[in-house]
């Protein structure tokens, strides 16, 4: 009799999402073993000479080396294309590792790319700083508006990069038009949707071409280990990003990926809990402060669009304050519940001040055109009740005369 696993496409084509999240992708050993196994081995034997040579020209199944292949790190890639709806994809060690695969492994030397302009602060770093030393042309839009990506589109524009939501700003994105504008065109889409996770938005579903994440945040969901990953096509994955990632090293361990395997299986779990509870400490913090950023407010502009093409809003939003650091960094540090940490996604309450954090090392002049100012605050909402996220809201924003 064939056992059931979670790699056999025909079987999980009928599972949904919450399914995918817990079994799609599993392979057992002759062991049998329910939980994933950690296979914590650099390389492979072979049975003879013979083998390892048809192995290496590709003639023979099996793994060589595990910068190229592990079966921990091989059950996490199928798990994430099950759950993104992806032909296939490829895990990395960090989330920037994958952004920076994701683009490099496709640009050259006079080709152009097009990047929204509110994205997280080492996005930002790669279109204007890293890109350009490469001899890539880079143009940076609101994404907001469709228009300006095709306003502009060059002859030698490649790809299209752009977050939605969009760190820290909460900028939403129509992933239909952007993507249907490059579609037309040629253009690649890269999409970075680690604020919501294929849980929330799946934006192959509105064409776009590759999806990538840290899968630090949502993915792990507990503050653990690093992570990345690429969703494509197969051709995309196997004749575009694996020679760049398998002679550039960007490779995912075998441990981090069973712990972020661990972590997908209650990710529905989570970011749907951390969402209405982000809703309802939005909704206190909406009469206490001047702006709250969160698309799930029916007061985002963008509220209908973001409903449209996610499930719920996420855990994470941004917060605006009168007061510029002074106040933004008394707010901080009057916290005792919430921690005072840069990263999100975590099952922990967690808050920033992005502009002297994850933002830094962008230049003032292009965070005020983000709306990344010196008041800006961003809170990432965990498990914990939110009221008691609200009360120590609440003691914080009194503390800062709010």
């Amino acid at each position: 009799m064939k056992r059931r696993t979670g790699q056999d496409r025909e079987i999980t084509r009928h599972w949904k999402p919450a399914t995918l999240a817990v079994r799609g992708g599993t392979a057992r050993s002759e062991w049998g073993e329910t939980s994933e196994a950690l296979f914590l081995t650099s390389g492979y034997a072979y049975d003879c000479a013979g083998d390892a040579a048809a192995r290496f020209a590709g003639e023979q199944a099996g793994m060589t080396y595990s910068r190229l292949q592990n079966p921990t790190v091989e059950m996490l890639e199928q798990r994430i294309a099950l759950l993104e709806g992806a032909e296939a994809c490829r895990a990395t060690a960090t989330g920037m590792a994958a952004m920076t695969a994701a683009l490099l492994c496709q640009l050259q030397s006079g080709d152009h790319l097009v990047g929204g302009r509110a994205a997280f602060g080492s996005c930002r770093w790669l279109t204007d700083t890293l890109l350009p030393k490469f001899g890539i042309e880079t143009t940076v839009v609101d994404a907001r508006d469709p228009q300006q990506f095709v306003d502009a589109v060059r002859p030698n524009t490649k790809v299209f990069f752009f977050e939605t939501p969009a760190n820290p700003t909460m900028d939403v994105v129509d992933l239909a038009a952007v993507c249907g504008i490059a579609r037309a065109r040629g253009i690649t889409t890269v999409v970075d949707n680690a604020f919501a996770t294929p849980a929330l938005q799946r934006p192959m579903e509105f064409g776009a071409d590759v999806v990538a994440y840290s899968a630090t945040k949502m993915m792990d969901g507990q503050g653990r280990v690093l992570a990345g990953a690429i969703c494509g096509s197969a051709d995309f994955i196997t004749n575009t990003l694996l020679p760049f990632h398998r002679n550039t090293g960007p490779t995912l361990s075998a441990f981090n990926a069973w712990v972020v395997l661990k972590g997908l299986e209650t990710l529905d779990l989570r970011i749907r809990r951390q969402s209405e509870n982000a809703l309802k400490v939005a909704r206190f913090l909406e009469g206490r402060v001047p702006k709250v950023n969160f698309p799930g407010l029916p007061s985002h502009p963008q509220h209908n669009l973001a409903m449209a093409q996610m499930a719920a809003a996420g855990p994470i939003f941004s917060i605006d304050l009168d007061g510029g650091r002074k106040q933004a960094h008394g707010l901080l540090d009057a916290l005792g519940l919430i921690d005072i940490s840069n990263n999100i996604g975590d099952s922990r309450s967690l808050m920033t001040h992005p502009a002297s954090t994850t933002h830094n090392s962008v230049a003032e002049d292009q965070r005020l055109l983000m709306g990344v100012g010196e008041g800006m605050l961003r809170l990432n909402v965990g498990l914990e009740d939110p009221d008691d996220v609200i009360a120590e809201l609440d003691q914080a924003l009194r503390a800062v005369a709010l």
